[in-house]
């Protein structure tokens, strides 16, 4: 047994370590670490309700407005309010633009980078991969990249400015859009949809969301392999093996996302799982959700209390010398069972077909994580396109919101990532306590109490490692299909 540490890594949003140990050429076990703490839950500790609106998005530069959102709908439920349609349309065209944003950067600046590596030069594609996509020179990247500064300035008139928007409320969006702006934001909006129909899919997003069969998509691949990026990565995706590589623990949560005037959320809520007989999705259970500290460098409470908490009593206290811990992060579990989060979950608790069939035959592996990423921009977009009609200027944005002095409430939304959620309680006006449980936390947990790793640690193991690799590409493959963020994990 021979044992590599990668890391830190590269294209990733903070410090991220992987201890791998590697046997017969394959990794064996794998502990993911987070070795940076920040201490935005201690930050909080004290402050009025209204100034988690303020610190909250400072969490992340990527990923600030979900944050805002989350801290918002936490407010608005101490609140007891709902913003209003409008306010709805318009949060959900922030989120869903910096979203999708984050989709687009993962696909061309993070992910798709490592088919350029030299351990791939003696592929036929390797040189069309590095002319797509190598750092810095890609000819798609650098359009992708501009195409994602263009949809940014969406945000600049529906939220002022990214990141970290303060348009954001509990009682909506102070905000308003008026007639003019909304003619000018369905140009953007057609601009962004342009991008997609011409360089990622090569085709209108009506046909690619028509596609609901797997072997429907290789078909779809087969009629023009080298038309468009994503039919490239299918390319290299059978090339490569990503089928196979990288199965997750087999089970999915999605907080749902995208509230709509009449209750129901574009995207639903729900745990999927896989059964002997087939897939099924469980209702989602929020009282289910806890924290885990056993092998964090976080206190876990005097002896004789329960070692998961849930968020409402959750514990943030470095204990930077204790024993058998390694990383910042948490456990979460939900019903004390791993699961995996982000675009993947959200579309198979949504039942959508393509995927569910995809996953029924692959498993939650690499090719289906980012293949769920690039469906969900062609998915979304519309969407974002019927919101933005949906939306009347004149009518209220926002209404008012006040707090009450003592309380708790919880906010829960999708970001890029993953399920995002906060929990605060409130004691005289003040933040008593506020725990935040982000999509990186799942996804990278460490080892729990009953020493079961987490989604990425079971997930890298069985992967490849070449002769002579310190830092395998299989690895790089993984885990970035899981698209970390490590900042928002140590909060």
């Amino acid at each position: 047994m021979s044992r590599l540490i990668v890391g830190p890594f590269n294209r990733v949003e903070g410090d991220l370590e992987v201890t791998l140990d590697c046997a017969d050429g394959v990794v064996r076990a794998a502990h993911v670490n987070a070795p940076m703490y920040r201490g935005f839950e201690q930050i909080l500790q004290g402050k009025l309700a209204h100034d988690a609106l303020v610190l909250v998005p400072r969490i992340c530069g990527i990923c600030s407005v979900s944050q805002s959102v989350a801290g918002a709908r936490a407010l608005a439920d101490l609140a007891r309010v709902v913003p209003p349609p409008n306010g709805q349309h318009a949060i959900n065209l922030m989120l869903a633009t910096e979203n999708l944003a984050d989709h687009l950067t993962h696909f061309y600046a993070f992910f798709m980078p490592d088919f350029c590596r030299p351990v791939y030069a003696d592929q036929p594609w390797h040189s069309e991969a590095q002319r797509r996509f190598l750092p810095g020179h890609g000819e798609q990247t650098r359009v992708a990249l501009a195409a994602r500064q263009r949809a940014f300035t969406l945000l600049g008139t529906l939220g002022g400015k990214w990141p970290h928007t303060q348009a954001i409320e509990p009682g909506g969006s102070t905000r308003a859009i008026d007639a003019a702006e909304r003619v000018r934001l369905r140009a953007k909006l057609r601009e962004w949809r342009a991008f997609l129909e011409q360089h990622l899919f090569a085709d209108t997003l009506e046909r690619v969301n028509a596609i609901d069969r797997l072997d429907a998509l290789w078909r779809w691949h087969a009629q023009q392999p080298e038309a468009g990026d994503l039919r490239f990565f299918l390319t290299l995706a059978r090339a490569t093996g990503l089928a196979g590589l990288g199965a997750g623990p087999g089970r999915c949560l999605s907080y749902g996302t995208y509230p709509q005037p009449d209750g129901t959320l574009a995207l639903p809520a729900g745990v999927w799982q896989m059964q002997p007989g087939g897939a099924q999705v469980l209702p989602l259970q929020t009282d289910c959700i806890s924290e885990d500290a056993s092998r964090s460098w976080l206190e876990s409470g005097r002896a004789g209390e329960p070692v998961a908490r849930h968020p409402w009593s959750g514990l943030t206290r470095p204990a930077p010398d204790k024993a058998d811990a390694y990383t910042w992060n948490k456990a979460p579990r939900w019903a004390g069972q791993v699961v995996e989060t982000g675009a993947l979950a959200r579309q198979l608790v949504a039942g959508q077909p393509l995927l569910s069939e995809a996953v029924a035959q692959h498993g939650c592996t690499v090719l289906t994580r980012v293949l769920a990423r690039a469906l969900e921009l062609a998915q979304v977009l519309p969407q974002m396109e019927q919101w933005l009609r949906a939306i009347r200027p004149g009518e209220p944005f926002c209404i008012p919101a006040p707090l009450p002095e003592s309380g708790q409430g919880m906010g829960l939304t999708e970001a890029a990532r993953g399920s995002l959620g906060h929990w605060v309680v409130l004691q005289q006006g003040r933040i008593a306590n506020y725990q935040i449980v982000a999509p990186t936390s799942w996804n990278f947990s460490p080892r729990d109490a009953a020493g079961v790793p987490g989604a990425l640690e079971q997930a890298l193991v069985g992967a490849p490692v070449r002769p002579g690799e310190d830092t395998p590409v299989a690895v790089q493959h993984i885990v970035r299909s899981f698209d970390p963020c490590m900042v928002c994990t140590v909060h």
